[in-house]
């Protein structure tokens, strides 16, 4: 996986639905996770914001839309123009940008499973899949529509 989407996947699921459990609701694991990604901690509430935000953006039903609003500053280099920041949230919303901009922001999806929403970053060629695990979510997905069908059928 790109090292953007591998960022942003990583941002996005500092929330796990199926364990209940939110990074951002413990201060030292949130400053270790933010310096671990050699970045600075952005306060919880204004990355928790920004977290929500960007999972409705690409599909967390439980989510409503919401707009959201990150300074960072572009840096001429002797590679060229550069957008730069300092912080988790402008660093992922740059990530982002540059998803948007290669055309693969359509790949950063949440899984459908109710007790799963995982974010993940669909790399099949066709931007096709639909589960952030065919072996997991998916089978059971299925599984269950299988025996709906059964059920319903007999």
């Amino acid at each position: 996986m790109h090292t953007d989407a591998s960022l942003v996947v990583d941002f996005l699921n500092t929330v796990n639905v199926e364990e209940r459990t939110d990074l951002l609701e413990d201060p030292g694991q949130w400053h270790e996770w933010a310096a671990g990604h050699a970045l600075a901690a952005n306060p919880p509430a204004e990355a928790r914001a920004a977290r929500d935000a960007l999972r409705a953006a690409i599909g967390d039903p439980r989510l409503p839309a919401a707009h959201a609003e990150v300074g960072t500053r572009i840096c001429l280099t002797a590679d060229g123009p550069s957008l730069v920041a300092e912080d988790v949230v402008g660093a992922v919303f740059v990530a982002c940008a540059r998803l948007v901009v290669r055309g693969d922001w359509i790949r950063l999806k949440i899984c459908p499973a109710d007790t799963c929403l995982w974010a993940f970053y669909d790399e099949s060629r066709n931007r096709s899949r639909t589960w952030c695990s065919m072996r997991v979510c998916g089978n059971r997905e299925k599984a269950r529509g299988w025996r709906a069908r059964t059920a319903a059928a007999g």
